[in-house]
Formats: C-alpha cells, structure tokens, sequence
C-alpha cells in the first residue's frame, strides 16, 4: 500500500482530520493546499485549520448538549481537531475556546511532520481524471470559483448552492399545540405537512414592529449576496411595507384554525425538516438578526412561546452540495466513486461537525483502499446522525447545512413510570439519555475500527 495515496483538495478542518485519520492507518496522503499563493477573501493566516469567524469550539458539555457530545466522540476516536483544541485552549467557562493561530500551527505541524503526508501548496482548479486513486474534496463554505465552476460540470450543474438562506429551526416538541395546529393550505398533500401558529391584527404588528427595531448581523464583504425575491430575509420583507409577510410567507390563506371562529390574520408555517419529525423549520423566515433577537421575536408568535431552538436563522456566503442527491453513504460522489467530499460543502455546518465529517471520509478512504467494507457509525451517536442528515432524502429540495443537534439523532424509547405508564423523557433527562446512549453505541463502533483498521 506503499505507492497508494490519497489526494486531499484543501487544509481546513475537514481536509486536516482526513489526512491525519488516513496517515494514522498507514496510508500515503498529497494535501493539496492553494494558501499561501492564494488566499479566500476570509483567510488571512497560511497554517492549516485557520479558524475563520469564532476562536469557540461551543459547548464543551458532553452529558447534556450535543455538540460537547461530538467532542467526547471526536476525542475518544482519536482526532487531531480535538487534540490541537485540548493544547491550545483558553478559558470560556463551559465552552471549548482555542488560541485561533497556536491551534493552527499545532495543526500544521502534525501534519507536516508526518511521514505519510506530502503538502502541495497549489490551487486546484479542476477535478481528477477518474482513476483508483481516491480524491477527498474539503474545500469548505469559500470554495474558490474556477474549482466551484469544475464541481457544476461534474454535478451536470445541480445541487451546488453558493449562498446559504437558513430559516430557524425548532424542536417540534417544544411547539404548543393549544395554539398550532397540523394542515396544509386548502388540505393539499398530507394535513401533517405543516404545522400552523395563527397571529390576530394585534399581534401581528407587534411582531412586525420588532422585526423592524431588532439588532442585526452585518454581513462580511465576502459574503454580500445579491438578494432574490424567493430569498429576502424576513426582516427585509417587513421593511417593504408592515402588509408584506401578510402576502409571502405569513400568508392566512386556505387554512383553518380549530381554535376560533375568526380568520387568523397572519399565519406563521413550519415544515418537516427531518424523517423524524424532530425538527420543523420557519418557513419563509431566512434572517440577519442576532441570534437573541431571533429567539426573542420569534417566541412572540403564539405556539412559539416556549420554543427551544435547534438552529438559528442566517444567510452567508456558502458552496456546499445537495449531499443526500449526490453522495453515497459513504460520502463518494454516485456518479464518481473516485471522489469523496468532506467538511461544510456537504451540507454540515460549523467547526467540529466539518472535522468530523472529515474524520468520517478519512476513514471510510481507508478502508476502501484496503478492501473493506467500511463501518458505519451507529446513527445513536453524534458521528452516525450527522452523516444521517447528509443522506436524508426526505426534502433534497431544501436541504440545508445543519449543525449538530439532538433533533437529528434517532428519538429514545419511552420509559416506564412508576405507575407502570409510558412516558417521554424531556428536559435535561432527555439529553443525558441522549449522550449516554451515544457514548455507549460509540464504544462498540470504536473498538470494530480498533480491530479492522
């Protein structure tokens, strides 16, 4: 296996886990790095793993939230991200916040070091001839435009969205349904499709009102996209007129609400956003706002109250793929079995869920290099649900990046009370079920890795 290697297009984070994962298992690695010949318009440091926004990892809680979660598994499985994260960290209370240019230079230097992996600074501007040799694409969310130009020709010109408009994202169990109810406009398709929060004339304009005085995000100059009438923040809608969302996505039409006589005034819709049903989006309501200002507007839409949110809204500047159209389970191109993608161009979304994603392809190369079937992570576990939502077909359509959350992982059984009832667990019960389950399942997926690597 001396004369194999891997090609491995960008040294983010996701490019970085892949080479370490690969090298560990006795694999010759080329990565491929256009830095410091050229730079994207939000990079400005020449290591590797340059942590572009945030010097925080987010939360480091590993026995009640998710992403802490992905750390533990990250960490017990062996990951450089982690590694480099744990030499370099700072403090931030309950947070995992790194020195952002010492983190890099560990990260580089590992990987320079390492006798399996050969760095070629270069940018890559078209993919590989189809060959055996595998090629890992982790070129990230600022994938530069001739190679994004050359992915559009291999895709045949679908799935490659180059500005990410995310609508929030709430658990569906936190929606009170004394207020919302389950129905699709003039009961089209089926009544469970959308889940409706009615707002009177009162309402309404108070809701508007806040949209309009809220603190906003401004964006980066990268990032500045040209807005499109399907893609206008909801905070921009409101701005047209205090009338508009009344005739967008607030729209009151064909519905009917089971609990008044009265015609809602304006309609807040959610949709399905995983086969679980775990998680239902905003429709309509892609934002600029702070995250604390969306948590506090939204929660005055009745039903939303007491919402708990998996995922805030947002648009930036983003290149990523449609990955439950295009990839495999085991993140090869379908059409191309040669080429692998990791990291956030396939639809995951922050620093430790693209390591992570990155771990996954590193892996899952090696044991296709070797000849064996490669072994899924149980969907228990942080791994497994975040490689479940990058297969999930249930919408492609409006598929979206997403970070780590519980609503993605399969639900818990329900527990038996001492009256002999069944019930659900919720609250902080409910995540450390969650962790310790995924904790548990990891184990076993580890040690098969141990034995087959």
């Amino acid at each position: 296996m001396g004369d194999i290697a891997v090609n491995i297009i960008g040294a983010g984070l996701a490019g970085s886990e892949a080479a370490w994962q690969l090298a560990e298992r006795g694999i010759k690695v080329r990565l491929y790095e256009m830095k410091p010949q050229n730079f994207s318009p939000a990079h400005k440091n020449e290591d590797f793993a340059e942590l572009v926004c945030s010097n925080s990892l987010r939360s480091d809680d590993y026995e009640h939230n998710a992403v802490g979660l992905l750390h533990e598994e990250m960490r017990r499985a062996g990951s450089l991200i982690m590694a480099a994260a744990g030499q370099t960290k700072v403090p931030a209370g309950g947070a995992l916040a790194v020195d952002r240019n010492a983190f890099a230079a560990y990260v580089t230097a590992n990987l320079r070091n390492h006798p399996n992996i050969t760095v070629i600074h270069r940018e890559i501007e078209q993919l590989p001839d189809e060959d055996e040799t595998l090629t890992i694409v982790a070129t990230g969310p600022l994938t530069s435009e001739k190679f994004s130009l050359a992915l559009l020709k291999q895709i045949k010109g679908q799935a490659l969205s180059f500005y990410d408009a995310i609508a929030p994202v709430v658990y569906t169990e936190s929606i009170d349904f004394s207020k919302a109810w389950y129905q699709s406009r003039y009961d089209k398709g089926d009544a469970r499709d959308y889940i409706n929060c009615p707002l009177n004339k009162e309402q309404y304009y108070l809701f508007v009102d806040a949209l309009l005085e809220a603190e906003k995000v401004e964006f980066h100059d990268f990032e500045k996209p040209q807005y499109f009438d399907g893609c206008l923040p909801i905070e921009v809608m409101a701005e047209r007129g205090r009338d508009t969302l009344m005739f967008g996505p607030m729209k009151p039409v064909g519905l009917t609400n089971p609990y008044g006589h009265e015609k809602p005034y304006a309609v807040v819709q959610l949709r399905q956003d995983n086969k679980e049903d775990t998680l239902r989006n905003i429709v309509g309501f892609q934002t600029k706002l702070k995250y604390g200002e969306q948590q506090r507007i939204f929660k005055m839409i009745p039903g939303l109250e007491n919402a708990e949110f998996a995922r805030f809204g947002g648009i930036h500047k983003n290149t990523f793929i449609k990955s439950p159209l295009l990839l495999d389970r085991f993140l090869r191109l379908k059409n191309r079995p040669d080429i692998m993608f990791a990291g956030q161009i396939t639809g995951c979304e922050g620093y430790v869920e693209s390591a992570a994603v990155g771990f996954m392809a590193g892996y899952f190369a090696s044991a296709l290099i070797k000849g064996k079937e490669p072994v899924l992570p149980p969907e228990t576990t942080a791994f497994g649900s975040m490689l479940a939502h990058l297969s999930d077909t249930t919408d492609v359509e409006n598929y979206q990046p997403m970070n780590i959350n519980f609503g993605l992982f399969p639900e818990l059984p329900l527990q038996m009370t001492a009256k002999g009832k069944l019930r659900k667990l919720k609250g902080m019960e409910r995540k450390e079920a969650y962790c310790s389950r995924a904790l548990e399942d990891l184990n076993g997926w580890l040690e098969i890795l141990k034995n087959t690597d």
